[in-house]
């Protein structure tokens, strides 16, 4: 299958979740504010691996849980919402890049590196 179609599949498939999270009667899901910020679909359709990103870090594992257990709702309303062969079984992860990037910036900003370093023009004169 082309890599085009399973990236426009994915993108579907993001957008669809984003708009379905807010009607998620869960009240584990409710608490905080959820993104999707990635959808990655196997090339088979069978399964979608869903990153989602939380407002708050200390319910992560209470929204997972409450992800999970909607995800039968979630993938029915999917199905009705996308014209696919099949409806993708939809498998909850933590979106962790956005922490991971904090991370490195904060790194980054503790390096003694000098502002007004001198070129080098690489001139043996």
């Amino acid at each position: 299958m082309s890599t085009n179609r399973i990236g426009r599949i994915n993108e579907e498939i993001q957008r669809e979740l984003s708009a379905l999270l807010r009607n998620v009667k869960d009240p584990r899901v409710q608490k905080t504010m959820i993104s999707v910020t990635r959808v990655q679909t196997t090339s088979d359709l069978r399964y979608a691996k869903v990153y989602v990103s939380m407002l708050d870090k200390d319910q992560t594992r209470e929204v997972l849980k409450g992800l999970k257990s909607a995800g039968g709702w979630l993938r029915r309303e999917l199905g009705a919402r996308l014209q696919l062969r099949y409806t993708p079984e939809l498998v909850w992860e933590e979106d962790t890049s956005i922490t991971h990037g904090a991370r490195i910036f904060d790194i980054l900003a503790t390096l003694d590196i000098p502002e007004d370093a001198p070129e080098e023009t690489g001139n043996d004169d």
